[in-house]
């Protein structure tokens, strides 16, 4: 197995200290959101329990029900994901596109008309979907995990059952799960002070999601689901640990501290500086204009934006978005920030879009995706990079344009060629896959900049699932092997004059980012939430001080 990850460098203190030292007893899972919360446990309920099999006299009614239970779940996740922003409203939108598979229906439908009840023709066809993902591995396991939570949300729409979601006890509480569906993740409400899961990793929707709302949060806590309903605990989202058994005082100042913390960072401002100035570019991770809106936290005064996820056009359409379409929305985010990093579609086999129609695979996570869609359908980049351009044309704009899964140096040459073609003027590529790592410094000579995606860089470099929970120490940012690549990175970014970023989640952790930016990292793009935080981490290190925490994290 490979190395295990080294502790927090931040030399913050830890839960057996301050207002909670006097806790009955502790939990450790791995810390996912930075903050500390405290207040009494509340756990998921259980989803719905399917009945015995029952007698069927009409299957058309039954067949009739199935449907109706599919169409309002779909429309539920519509309605949320229309309230929603960012990865938030992404991630509800792909769910309601599961939901409304007209494969899931057709099964439903046929499993009814050979006489089973509505609740169990659902149950059969999900099984049946499941099934199928979860023999596919990578990115697709995952989603087989969220057809659970759409079919317990169908099941109980046939039952006649309240749909499961998160409990509304009235008043604040500390969430814990076995697992949190992102359909639950993305709904919470202002009454949750934080999470706590028995399973999930660190780039996990819970972890992601958590993190893009500054909710503390600790997955992979093994025992959790053993405390009893109203157990007072404290929760400290950066180092993984929980205090059990807290009194309401010592709950009321741990709320009070955190409330403090959050006005501190609130009140800070600026670029991203080390404290004796060195510049690290703090810019933001978008997927639409709706994340720049005014009163989001985080994104007032941002130096850029330096991922900005186009996916989100393209969710549940069974054709591409037309040039004109495409126009509009990029002009729409070009109109509001000067400095934007757009990414081409990043989509394949492994985050299947309908209109792309691509066959499934054995190993999606390591098959078309990414820019290798180009070799099926070259025809859906050339109209993305054509409305990058026209957008910026129209908006007076020169936004930089990187593409996915980068991994050869022809790759980087012909993607470079054809955006420079349209008049995009300056170029970069993905750093997700240790073969462009490892040629960086060529990668350089065809392209203008370098983005790090450290998720799929991890998870690549370990040979670990990113959703794999029992392999979250392989995923930690932290790991030497992975700070090695980034670090290689950065000196081909420095020997060639051109900037080296990350945009990965390790980017917008404040314990993370002082050793990227210590590596040599120009710039760092993350959740707009996160920006205060990683502000406050940098300025409170001179960069000699981040160069020796990298280099005892690499040791």
């Amino acid at each position: 197995m490979g190395e295990k990850a080294s502790p927090p460098p931040s030399g913050g203190s830890r839960p057996d200290s301050g207002p909670w030292a006097g806790a009955a007893g502790r939990l450790s899972g791995l810390g996912v959101s930075q903050g500390r919360a405290a207040g009494p446990v509340i756990r998921m309920a259980g989803p719905p329990e399917l009945p015995a099999p029952r007698p069927v006299t009409d299957p058309g009614a039954e067949a009739a029900t199935a449907a109706k239970a599919l169409e309002a779940v779909a429309a539920d996740l519509n309605r949320r994901a229309a309230a929603a922003r960012g990865e938030a409203a992404e991630i509800l939108e792909a769910l309601a596109m599961m939901a409304d598979d007209p494969m899931l229906l057709e099964e439903a439908e046929r499993l009814a008309a050979e006489g089973a009840d509505a609740a169990h023709a659902l149950d059969a066809a999900f099984a049946g979907h499941r099934e199928a993902l979860a023999a596919l591995g990578g990115y697709l396991a995952e989603r087989a995990a969220d057809l659970d939570d759409l079919k317990h949300r169908a099941l109980a729409f046939a039952l006649g059952l309240p749909m499961p979601g998160l409990p509304s006890p009235g008043h604040p509480y500390v969430l814990v799960a076995a697992d949190l569906s992102p359909a639950d993740t993305a709904g919470l409400g202002p009454d949750v002070l934080a999470l706590v899961t028995e399973r999930g990793g660190p780039t996990s929707h819970t972890a992601i999601l958590a993190r893009g709302r500054g909710l503390p949060a600790v997955v992979a806590c093994a025992g959790v689901l053993e405390l009893a309903d109203g157990t007072v605990i404290g929760v400290d989202g950066s180092t993984g640990e929980l205090a059990i058994g807290l009194t309401e005082a010592e709950a009321a100042e741990v709320g009070a501290a955190d409330r403090r913390r959050r006005d501190r960072l609130a009140a800070g401002a600026g670029p991203g500086r080390t404290a004796d100035g060195h510049p690290v570019k703090l810019l933001l991770n978008i997927g639409s204009a709706k994340d720049l809106a005014p009163g989001t936290e985080g994104a007032e005064g941002t130096e850029g934006v330096g991922l900005f996820r186009t996916e989100f056009l393209f969710l549940g359409r069974a054709q591409a978005p037309s040039f004109e379409e495409q126009v509009s929305a990029y002009a729409e985010v070009f109109g509001q920030v000067e400095n934007v990093i757009v990414r081409t579609l990043d989509a394949g086999t492994d985050k299947p879009l309908p209109f792309l129609g691509l066959p499934g695979e054995d190993n999606p996570a390591l098959g078309v995706r990414g820019l290798r869609v180009d070799r099926l359908l070259p025809e859906v980049l050339d109209t993305q990079l054509d409305a990058i351009a026209e957008a910026a044309r129209r908006t007076g704009t020169s936004p930089w344009v990187m593409a996915p899964m980068v991994t050869t140096i022809a790759e980087a040459t012909a993607f470079a060629r054809r955006a420079r073609a349209t008049g995009i003027a300056r170029v970069g590529a993905m750093v997700e896959v240790p073969a462009a790592a490892l040629r960086a410094g060529r990668l350089l000579r065809e392209v203008d900049f370098l983005s790090i995606g450290t998720n799929d860089l991890a998870q690549y470099t370990f040979a670990a699932d990113r959703q794999h929970s029992a392999l979250a120490d392989l995923l930690d940012p932290r790991q030497p092997a992975l700070l090695d690549l980034i670090a290689m990175c950065a000196a081909a970014g420095r020997e060639a004059g051109k900037p080296v970023g990350v945009c990965g989640e390790a980017a917008g952790d404040p314990l993370i980012a002082p050793l990227l930016a210590g590596l040599g990292v120009t710039s760092l793009s993350m959740a707009p939430v996160c920006v205060p935080l990683v502000r406050e981490a940098l300025a409170g290190l001179t960069l000699a001080e981040c160069e020796e925490r990298a280099r005892a994290a690499m040791e």
